[in-house]
């Protein structure tokens, strides 16, 4: 929320945000860490993208200027915020087409990639699994827990107030402004953006044009040195699938959180925005599965870990951001690409609050509306069933 200057008595900005729970316990906390530059659309194929993709990577690449621009303010730990790159990795010959076909897309694009084969792969993973991966340089792989929690640090020391646990129930336009209520008080601000993605739509923005998906992984326990000695391969790196819907792979190190392997995959279209621990169960049955289908001589390594992360899609791949009423803003829908286009979002609101128009603001507002959805409950079967097809089909990967 932005305050009003003349209420404050300076030129500045008093700002104030609320959350609902604890900062970095919910998705933003709750990803693989992947901050990708290049064109990642989840609904396609390759990842190739739909529109300009020049104009998305040169944006990405603003998001993460933006952050890095942060660590260095803030003083966020290094390791949290580390521009290694990440590898699209095969499992089989269909996908390694996939990844010579989307390295062709970059080429024409003038980005960088390298291809490494089966052994380059082992060498990187300790994995037998992968047939070939593609390389791409511009990712950053963030620590997303340690990353949010030492920016909201930062804002708090730059005097940001910041109010945990505390859910905004409703807001109302008053003179002058909002009123925004939480159990705990009411705030009342000039101008109010809304950065809660998905809920969005429990304010009644955007409704039946959102599809709430959740994401599952799994995170093994801290490794022992004898276990570390037989997976070999490099302390850190990150491997998205070469199919969109295949599983996700990252391993740690000490400064990030322990020597652990993450494994991220199985989706489900939940409208009610609550996963229950009956699919946390049977995803985590799944990652254990992909974890020893990669490392078959670690497969009695436990998964300490297990939860799921919300994000949230449009059928036309746009996100709800702008003006939706009087000095009311989203910064909202992150379309699964929320280290990066969420912080997009979040960027174009408050300068379209302050009045500004820059590359950001001007790409968000030339956006198509989000399209409808099919009434339920045939959103949500015709959608589960279209996501547990493409797993099956993905299942190599």
């Amino acid at each position: 929320m932005v305050g009003d200057p003349a209420r404050t008595g300076g030129p500045g900005l008093r700002i104030v945000i609320l959350d609902a729970g604890r900062l970095a316990e919910a998705s933003s906390g709750r990803n693989s860490g992947f901050m990708i530059d290049l064109p990642h659309e989840l609904t396609s194929d390759d990842y190739a993208g739909h529109g300009d993709d020049r104009e998305v990577i040169d944006l990405n690449r603003q998001a993460i200027a933006f952050a890095a621009r942060a660590v260095e303010e803030f003083d966020i730990k290094r390791d949290y915020f580390d521009p290694m790159g990440k590898v699209n990795g095969a499992a089989s010959d269909l996908a390694d087409r996939l990844n010579r076909s989307y390295a062709e897309h970059l080429t024409s694009l003038g980005e960088p990639s390298e291809h490494l084969d089966a052994q380059a792969m082992y060498a990187l993973t300790g994995s037998r699994h992968y047939v070939s991966g593609l390389y791409t340089p511009g990712t950053v792989m963030l620590q997303p827990a340690g990353f949010v929690r030492g920016f909201g640090q930062g804002l708090r020391a730059a005097g940001v107030a910041i109010y945990e646990q505390t859910a905004v129930t409703a807001f109302h336009r008053r003179t002058g402004g909002w009123e925004v209520q939480t159990p705990r008080g009411t705030v009342h601000a000039a101008k109010v953006i809304l950065a809660n993605n998905g809920h969005v739509e429990s304010f009644g923005f955007a409704q039946n044009r959102l599809m709430h998906v959740f994401l599952f992984a799994s995170m093994t326990v801290d490794l022992p040195p004898a276990t570390l000695r037989k997976l070999g391969g490099a302390a850190r790196w990150g491997v998205t699938p070469s199919d969109p819907m295949g599983t996700t792979m990252r391993r740690i190190d000490t400064a990030l959180g322990g020597n652990r392997i993450i494994t991220r995959t199985c989706a489900n279209f939940l409208p009610d925005m609550v996963p229950s621990d009956r699919e946390l169960r049977r995803t985590a049955a799944v990652h254990r599965q992909k974890f020893a289908d990669r490392y078959p001589d670690l497969a009695d390594v436990k998964q300490e870990y297990t939860w799921a992360g919300h994000l949230c899609l449009t059928n036309n791949a746009v996100s709800v951001t702008g003006e939706l009423d009087q000095d009311l803003f989203a910064a909202t829908v992150c379309n699964g690409l929320g280290t990066a286009r969420s912080t997009l979002t979040g960027m174009a609101a408050a300068e379209t609050a302050m009045g500004l128009s820059t590359d950001i603001t001007r790409h968000f507002a030339a956006e198509a509306q989000p399209k409808k959805l099919p009434p339920k409950p045939f959103s949500t079967v015709g959608a589960n069933i279209f996501l547990r097809f493409k797993e099956w089909r993905a299942r190599a990967e």
